[in-house]
């Protein structure tokens, strides 16, 4: 026997990025969100003397080794269960790699809930070991132990459940480049020297900006106590309210809503540019809400009030954009009752 785990997509409405920290990282305020789009991950587990793990993917590109997120997360969970276990992971991949749509954390998220399945141990009850084990493995990988809406603090692992905006059709475009994050964020740090942001400054933008992200989504951040620190975050129920009607536009969130790494991928990369001009399609009838690169790229996206306007989106855009050729896909953003209905693939 096997389960097979949808692992679904992100993009980030919004990103704000800080100076660097000196423990070498960058603090960030984001909010996440989970689409229809997704890889499937295959987990095959039995009990063992000792534990072994095998990982396999259709795309050369996906290491099959300790590197993987998925083999972290599987290894780091058997260890907090106490089991051994002989375990097959396969990832058959289909969201972009290098795309900034948090595929590889995703993949780790749903090899654990294989892995759960398999084994029939869920760590359910232990929200706040999950979140613990996901955020040391990587700074994206909590917000898929949430799914939907997902406010996103610290270095992105600290995660709050926001009121879920009311789907919206999605238009990801994923030329075929790849943005090294490492590099991104060394772009930036250069940036913050250029024009003397510090860590101090930081702290006072981005705590401006988790303060408007919770007003926008009206769903606020919870108190302190609630919180799992650090290591995670833990769910507080009362945060999770029904869907918000047309967030994005009855808010406004989409006049001041930005990912700061634009201002340093776009240079390095102008027909990223091009192609968010070509998603936002400003001033037209078929305007998106929100035209954006997701986390530090290369996939961008735009959000639509219909179908239409999506694919007309997709129409706009040719199979190059100066030169790059690019991937289209329509889908639709995905809430977090309907994220966790449809990850186990029946």
């Amino acid at each position: 026997m096997s389960t097979a785990v949808r692992s679904h997509a992100k993009i980030n409405l919004g990103l704000g990025i800080g100076a660097p920290r000196a423990d070498g990282f960058h603090s960030l305020c984001t909010v996440y969100q989970t689409l229809e789009l997704y890889d499937i991950v295959t987990v095959t587990a039995t009990p063992a003397a000792t534990t072994s793990i095998h990982l396999t993917s259709n795309d050369s590109r996906v290491p099959t080794d300790k590197r993987n997120t998925a083999w972290k997360m599987a290894e780091l969970s058997l260890k907090m269960l106490g089991l051994t276990a002989e375990v097959t992971i396969h990832i058959d991949k289909r969201l972009p790699v290098q795309g900034g749509m948090g595929a590889g954390s995703a993949n780790g998220v749903a090899a654990l809930v294989g892995l759960e399945a398999e084994l029939n141990a869920p760590l359910r009850g232990l929200m706040t070991q999950r979140l613990q084990i996901a955020a040391h493995v990587g700074s994206d990988v909590p917000l898929f132990l949430i799914g939907g809406t997902v406010l996103g603090l610290d270095r992105g692992q600290e995660v709050y459940p926001l009121p879920d905006i009311e789907p919206v059709w999605c238009l990801v475009a994923a030329p075929e480049l790849g943005v090294s994050t490492a590099q991104a964020f060394r772009d930036w740090d250069a940036l913050c020297v250029t024009e003397g942001l510090t860590a101090e400054a930081s702290k006072a933008k981005l705590k401006e900006l988790s303060r408007a992200y919770a007003s926008a989504f009206a769903g606020g951040i919870p108190r302190s106590g609630v919180g799992a620190g650090s290591s995670g975050v833990l769910l507080e129920e009362k945060n999770l309210a029904g869907p918000q009607e047309s967030a994005l536009v009855r808010t406004g969130i989409s006049s001041w809503i930005q990912n700061d790494f634009e201002r340093v991928v776009f240079p390095q990369h102008p027909s990223l540019a091009e192609i968010k001009r070509l998603l936002a399609a400003s001033g037209t009838p078929e305007a998106a809400c929100l035209a954006s690169l997701s986390g530090s790229g290369s996939a961008l996206f735009g959000l639509y009030l219909t179908r239409g306007d999506a694919e007309a989106a997709q129409a706009r855009l040719s199979e190059q954009v100066l030169g790059v050729k690019v991937h289209c896909t329509v889908t639709r953003t995905l809430p977090r009752q309907a994220y966790w209905q449809q990850m186990l693939l029946h």
